[in-house]
């Protein structure tokens, strides 16, 4: 049988735990993954981009399991009511290619980029940051803070989007935190001033330039998320150039993130060596640091491989036959009369 987690069994498991404890527990287990980053079979993920959009699918395997995300970004979808961002993954056994696990990853998505955003600054950011300025206030906004509060202590947080009611929505849904200050900015030069951290989740497709040098300060961390496929990025170039920069997958990253304006040869540091000790990461408190992050595929098998296990402990989700499990392998016309069905034959004259 195939463990089937829906968005109500996702919520309800993420009510039960609470937000910050699952975005923890799934940075756990992206960091033990990243850990083990060259075992897994990596490849950057397929895309199939539209005007206003992009639907991609992400797959990576181990000796044992494989996932694959199907993920879409369209910008222009909460105006016909849908979110921007919806997903939904697999995973199997390598040995059987058995589907253990069919999920939702819309939600998931939120949770795990969060956890990999904070663990990324943790390794980068200044020791002791409590000020983050957070850009775009959308579907992304709350997980990132939560985030950034749960793993780094951040305490105050200064938002800005260009559409007011989304910092509304921000701001109520983090009303109550115990220990965390959330304000509004009037722009984006006010949200970074003085900050020790910058996340940029932006939604729109097209090359922006939401941080420009003049607003870069010493030291800061720069958590880069909105610029996540071609023709699409944050950060000015020159604000690259002077930064060190630390991305998911390289090959990925230089078509689909912010350095995608850069030169192809401009150095990079791919995260999971930082984690693994074969690359530093800040050297300095004046140094600036950048995240380049897309999302990559090894960040989903973690969530996916983590709710699996989450779900048989907690009772979430049912059991489907998804594929078939039982009666004899090589007679698949035989389902076809089962559960009642009939076969009619008409002859043909």
């Amino acid at each position: 049988m195939t463990r089937l987690i829906d968005l109500p069994a996702l919520s309800q498991l993420t009510q039960q735990l609470g937000p910050a404890a699952l975005i923890e527990l799934l940075a756990e287990h992206i960091t033990a993954d990243f850990l083990r980053w060259p075992e897994f079979d990596k490849s950057a993920r397929s895309a199939c981009h539209s005007a206003r959009g992009v639907i991609e699918l992400m797959p990576v395997a181990s000796a044992t399991h494989y996932s694959f995300k199907y993920v879409n970004g369209h910008p222009d979808n909460p105006a016909r009511g849908l979110p921007t961002v919806m997903a939904f993954g697999v995973l199997a056994e390598v040995a059987t290619g058995y589907p253990l696990l069919l999920s939702e990853l819309t939600l998931t998505t939120a949770l795990r980029t969060a956890a990999t955003s904070a663990l990324a600054a943790r390794a980068l950011a200044r020791p002791g940051s409590r000020r983050m300025a957070l850009i775009g206030n959308g579907a992304q906004s709350e997980f990132q803070a939560i985030a950034f509060h749960a793993l780094l202590g951040i305490d105050e947080i200064r938002a800005y989007d260009v559409d007011a009611a989304a910092t509304d929505k921000l701001l109520r849904n983090l009303a109550g935190i115990p220990g965390l200050r959330v304000q509004r900015a009037d722009s984006v030069q006010g949200a970074v001033r003085g900050a020790d951290i910058v996340t940029t989740a932006t939604a729109d497709k097209a090359r922006a330039t939401i941080l420009t040098p003049d607003m870069v300060e010493p030291g800061m961390h720069l958590n880069a998320v909105g610029g996540d496929c071609p023709g699409k990025t944050e950060l000015h170039a020159d604000v690259l150039r002077a930064a060190r920069i630390f991305v998911e997958y390289e090959p990925q990253t230089r078509t689909e993130g912010d350095i995608q304006q850069l030169a192809a040869d401009h150095p990079v540091t791919e995260l999971w060596q930082v984690l693994a000790g074969h690359a530093p990461g800040r050297r300095t408190d004046t140094e600036v640091t950048v995240f380049d992050s897309v999302g990559f595929a090894l960040e989903d098998y973690a969530a996916l491989r983590a709710l699996h296990a989450l779900a048989r402990e907690h009772g979430i989700g049912r059991d489907v036959d998804l594929v078939p499990s039982d009666g004899d392998p090589k007679d698949l016309f035989g389902r076809t009369r089962g559960a009642g069905a009939s076969v009619r034959l008409r002859r043909v004259a």
